[in-house]
């Protein structure tokens, strides 16, 4: 069974923002246990998160989980956030 490696982004959080969001948003994904290796962090202008999965092959569900913690845990102030898929690549 293939597994793959995927890295997503999301933009416009300010720094206070994207700064606290990442224990919250691990803390989402350790119920998710159908992702492994899951990471994320907030690099002064981006949220990240990259995660393994064994049917994920273009990142659009691990995209849509990513969308609904940052939505339940984040109180964003800005007038809009955008996500994307940095890449999706079998491991």
């Amino acid at each position: 069974m293939s597994e793959f490696h995927i890295k997503l982004r999301c933009l416009g959080l300010t720094e206070p923002e994207g700064a606290a969001a990442p224990p919250d948003i691990l803390n989402g994904f350790s119920h998710r246990t159908w992702h492994k290796n899951v990471s994320c962090n907030w690099d002064g202008t981006s949220l990240w998160l990259e995660a393994e999965n064994d049917y994920d092959e273009n990142g659009l569900a691990l995209l849509d989980e990513f969308w609904d913690e940052v939505a339940a845990n984040v109180n964003w102030n800005g007038p809009e956030i955008h996500f994307e898929i940095v890449s999706a690549e079998e491991i």
